[in-house]
């Protein structure tokens, strides 16, 4: 298996580190032939705006597409989440528009309102997962045929899927809990 990580800015080298705990192949990609012959695509975290323009002057939001149409696993943390909803009710980002979600960006505050919190998700096991926002957006709205994975003590949904596409407020790929990962790993066998 082969997991392309969008490598134009922010977490990516997080992302690259916990595959490689997990023994699979990843490929960082900058450039539209780079997403050849992969089975995955991880959006990670980061400055969701400099992402949008760096994929648009980088040719990669059609070829993107492209592999979404043809069913390819998306799993977008934070930054990566802003980048595939539908919509984004607080901002002008041009997004990917594949999740039926409509989000909001820095939907916490500003750096130093950044939180940790442990929350129940369900499809990754009884364990509370461990959970690092920063800066984070959540989601407003979800729609169609979006699954609700996980939410705030205060109903605020930060985590959700939508078929072969995954998406959290948050970064799964700073703690050392791989089962978000591993998860996004079992949508693309088939397994989940």
């Amino acid at each position: 298996m082969r997991i392309g990580i969008l490598a134009s800015q922010g977490a990516f080298i997080e992302h690259i580190n916990v595959f490689e705990k997990l023994g699979v192949e990843t490929i960082p990609v900058r450039l539209p032939r780079q997403l050849a012959g992969l089975d995955g695509l991880i959006i990670p975290g980061g400055e969701s705006t400099t992402i949008s323009k760096l994929i648009k002057d980088y040719d990669l939001v059609d070829e993107i597409k492209k592999l979404a149409e043809k069913g390819m696993a998306i799993f977008g943390t934070c930054a990566g989440m802003i980048l595939l909803a539908k919509n984004i009710s607080d901002s002008v980002v041009d997004s990917l528009n594949l999740v039926d979600i409509t989000v909001r960006r820095n939907a916490f505050g500003r750096q130093t309102e950044s939180f940790e919190t442990d929350l129940p998700i369900p499809v990754l096991g009884e364990q509370p997962f461990h959970c690092v926002f920063i800066r984070a957006p959540l989601i407003e709205n979800t729609n169609g045929k979006v699954e609700v994975l996980a939410r705030l003590e205060n109903g605020t949904v930060v985590a959700a899927r939508q078929g072969k596409y995954l998406v959290t407020a948050f970064h799964p790929e700073l703690t050392d809990d791989l089962r978000f990962h591993q998860y996004f790993l079992d949508i693309i066998t088939g397994e989940k």
